[in-house]
């Protein structure tokens, strides 16, 4: 069918792989950092002009790597807004990341329409600090001249397609990308535009939600632009991941998805209810807690790294001679518990190696992530195999225990640009149904990710005894936590 492109603008850098439409065999790629200025005491800054993200792709794209594309899929990292005037210029720089200055909006927000319970089942999750519509809030708090010149909202994905279009009038997004801003219903697949004049403090212009393999538009030069989505819908659907799949993804912090049938409505907070890049439902749980409790423990023991983490933790056995870390360093989200600290107990003087402490620190990461998937298995999600991504993926101590603990089987692929590959996955099948060559339902059949499979085994039952060990110390400092 030709060749097609995917571009992921994550928030520190574009990148670009240009795939064969039909296989999804990676052709040619390219990488481009934004051009951002670290706000003082470094870190990510919370405000970024949208010409940087243009910057970066014009740099990504450079060498001819886009020449003989026929279609060009758009991903972009979630939680940003991108306010403009009527005249389509930007208001204000646009607001990204997990902003922690609308943590007081967030909590202003699930007051004013009547608690959790409420905006749970208007838009399927509560209201988080990162989210756009808490962020709408800050703005008509904080900058309200800025907020009443506000007229249309796009993210950062619907900013970049519509600039790549050169554009138009119409202004477009996807399911996924609307699910997780804070005004928009898996359940009814709609906008609630009273919940962005409860946080702007007036109506604004939304971008029309199109379906999965429609195409945004065509430019001038003949270059089909699909829908594009969220990073994290483009990443599982470069994946290639379907029902009875569940991504948990090892960062700083961490989070559980899996592909389901349904909206998930939850007033607790913990489920997020994203939509999918297919149709289909991507409910999300996060904890503030993986890898920092990694990092947090290497420190500890004087380690210089979590490799030499990882091959101490390995002179342990399962259960670290009862030594058991709830990792809740910077509290945590799962359980609801914002305001606490870790715990680390089970101390007897023979528990007191650093070895035990490595392993335990490893058990504690990887069965706060098991409860994570518990609260979707709880739901009635199905998980017959986990998708493990992230570097610390790649530790000997993480891939030895996660089969057991997770009690199920783990899937490690290869270190690869998902999201990116996503992108071009939809721009194919974008081109593909304007061809008349693929069904608007069904994707195109790529070949899968290259990956290592690990299985609980033998394992199986020791695992369950490990994790019952940590339930038990969670329920005894925490109870009725899950």
């Amino acid at each position: 069918m030709g060749i097609v492109a995917g571009l992921d603008s994550s928030p520190d850098f574009t990148r670009i792989v240009v795939c064969d439409a039909d296989t999804g065999a990676v052709l040619r790629q390219g990488y481009a950092p934004h051009p951002l200025e670290s706000p003082e005491g470094g870190g990510r800054p919370a405000d970024v002009d949208p010409q940087a993200w243009l910057l970066s792709l014009g740099e990504a794209a450079g060498g001819g790597l886009l020449e003989g594309v026929q279609a060009i899929g758009v991903s972009a990292q979630a939680n940003s807004v991108v306010p403009l005037d009527a005249q389509g210029n930007t208001v204000r720089p646009a607001m990204v990341g997990g902003d922690k200055r609308s943590q007081v909006a967030a909590a202003d927000l699930i007051d004013a329409l009547g608690g959790r319970e409420a905006w749970a089942q208007a838009v399927g999750s509560v209201p988080q600090a990162g989210q756009p519509v808490t962020k709408l809030r800050w703005l008509a708090r904080s900058e309200p001249e800025a907020a009443a010149r506000t007229a249309v909202l796009l993210q950062a994905h619907d900013w970049l397609v519509w600039q790549l279009l050169g554009r138009p009038v119409r202004r477009t997004t996807d399911r996924g990308g609307a699910s997780g801003t804070g005004y928009w219903s898996a359940a009814t697949g709609g906008y609630r535009p009273d919940l962005v004049e409860l946080a702007l403090g007036h109506q604004a212009m939304l971008p029309e939600v199109i379906g999965p393999a429609e195409a945004a538009g065509t430019t001038p030069e003949g270059l089909l632009i699909s829908a594009g989505t969220g990073e994290t819908q483009a990443a599982a659907f470069g994946l290639g991941i379907g029902l009875g799949d569940a991504v948990v993804s090892l960062g700083a912090s961490g989070s559980v998805m899996a592909v389901h049938t349904e909206p998930l409505v939850d007033q607790s907070g913990m489920i997020t209810a994203l939509a999918d890049a297919t149709g289909m439902h991507l409910p999300v749980v996060t904890t503030l807690n993986a890898v920092r409790a990694l990092r947090g423990t290497a420190e500890l023991l004087g380690l210089p790294d979590l490799e030499s983490l990882s091959e101490l933790a390995t002179k342990s056995t399962p259960g670290a001679h009862g030594l058991v870390l709830l990792p809740y360093l910077e509290g945590e989200r799962t359980p609801n518990l914002p305001h606490t600290a870790g715990t680390l107990a089970g101390l007897r003087r023979e528990s007191m190696r650093p070895e035990h402490l490595a392993r335990a620190a490893f058990e504690g990461m990887l069965c706060g992530l098991a409860d994570a998937l518990d609260v979707l298995r709880g739901r009635g999600v199905e998980v017959r195999r986990v998708f493990l991504l992230g570097a610390a993926a790649e530790l000997p101590a993480v891939q030895a225990a996660a089969p057991a603990l997770f009690g199920t089987q783990v899937v490690v692929p290869q270190p690869a640009d998902y999201a990116a590959i996503g992108s071009a996955r939809q721009a194919a099948w974008a081109l593909g149904v304007s061809r008349g060559t693929l069904d608007p339902r069904t994707p195109p059949v790529w070949q899968g990710a290259v990956a290592q499979v690990l299985e609980p085994g033998e394992e199986l039952a020791v695992g369950q005894a490990v994790r019952q060990q940590f339930v038990s110390v969670r329920e005894q400092t925490h109870p009725g936590a899950l």
